[in-house]
């Protein structure tokens, strides 16, 4: 009986990882499971598991993370240790080891494949909610026009500081969730609760990533780095909200997040989200070397210049040197690989590349007839 119960231990987290395996043959087999997945079965558990996590004032994913860190970090080298000095029970700790690592692996598998994996095989949103073409370069620049018009206006309206630059006044966790609801009636998967988005503790380690906002598939929550300047903070946290509602890639949910922000009654909102719009098209401009559009850089209103492409506080890395324990560089480095990687495989060959199509559907969007 004893040797039935121990097999069980084993069997059940096996067999929840060839399910998840399944699952995921499955969604890249047939669209239409995805598709059926993302509508009927991911909202429920989004909504249940957001609301649970959500009760905990912290980031309970981060949590996680630090616990798995501290568990290969601890707890390899006391198996180690214990399985070197307990001559006689080292199949019981040998085995406690193996189950550890099994339910471990099992529940980080199954929450990526249910939480994620399976989102990237779905319809994307783009071809459910808007028809793409191809955009002549004119259409571009006009675009660009408009928006550095857009956020010229605006700027001259929201708050700003002694030194000229915008700043954040409203209450951006209440607005965002607001804002997200209002698109809700045009755009239904995005429909349901929203857990209030959460700092991350260890946001200096999100800084030397690049990063301004991540998303946790096994705790389903919404995090934002921290330190970041606070006027990344609706763009951000309506992207990651999109995350929630099974919105999985990267383009997409920036657009849903610029859509959101410009729907918003809080004029904070909507420049926040202009403003992160024309940066993506400057860079589109610039990249692809469209010379015609040069000149309209010249219009962009000093206000607006030193409000944009700002992640970090002026004087951040110089106030915070002693925090890093390894090389920006080599953050940066690592995390864009795991990023672009994570991508790639989940069918996205332009890998982080994908950030920037957002441009793409702004197109599509605004020039849609």
């Amino acid at each position: 009986m004893r040797k039935t119960v121990l097999k069980i231990r084993y069997i059940i987290p096996l067999g929840i990882m060839l399910l998840m395996l399944l699952l995921n043959v499955i969604a890249r087999c047939s669209r239409s499971f995805s598709d059926f997945y993302v509508r009927n079965i991911f909202p429920v558990i989004s909504n249940i598991f957001s609301f649970i996590s959500g009760l905990a004032p912290f980031s309970v994913g981060e949590v996680m993370i630090v616990l798995f860190i501290l568990l290969i970090a601890a707890g390899l080298p006391a198996a180690v240790i214990m399985f070197i000095a307990m001559k006689k029970h080292r199949r019981k700790v040998a085995g406690i080891a193996v189950l550890t690592v099994l339910w471990v692996s099992a529940y980080i598998f199954a929450t990526e494949t249910m939480n994620c994996f399976i989102m990237y095989q779905c319809t994307p949103f783009s071809e459910r909610y808007l028809d793409h073409k191809e955009h002549p370069r004119e259409e571009l620049i006009q675009l660009y026009g408009a928006l550095i018009k857009k956020t010229n206006s605006l700027a001259e309206e929201v708050p700003r500081d002694e030194d000229d630059r915008f700043y954040i006044t409203c209450d951006v966790d209440k607005e965002a969730r607001s804002a997200m609801k209002r698109i809700a009636e045009d755009y239904p998967q995005l429909s349901g609760y929203y857990p209030k988005a959460k700092p991350i503790f260890f946001s200096y380690f999100m800084s030397q990533a690049g990063l301004s906002g991540i998303y946790f598939p096994f705790s389903l929550e919404a995090n934002y780095n921290d330190v970041m300047i606070r006027t990344n903070l609706p763009d951000t946290i309506c992207h990651e909200y999109a995350h929630l509602k099974g919105i999985m890639q990267e383009d997409e949910a920036n657009f849903i997040g610029y859509i959101a922000c410009i729907s918003s009654d809080e004029i904070e909102f909507r420049y926040s989200g202009y403003l992160s719009a024309l940066e993506y098209v400057h860079n589109q401009i610039y990249d692809n070397e469209i010379s015609e559009a040069y000149p309209l850089t010249d219009e962009i209103s000093d206000k607006v210049r030193a409000d944009w492409f700002r992640f970090l506080p002026d004087d951040y890395w110089e106030k915070n040197k002693k925090k890093e324990i390894i090389s920006t560089e080599t953050v940066s480095r690592v995390s864009d690989t795991a990023i672009d990687t994570n991508i790639k495989m989940n069918g996205r060959e332009d890998g982080m590349e994908s950030y920037s199509m957002v441009v793409s559907m702004l197109l599509d969007y605004y020039f849609h007839e």
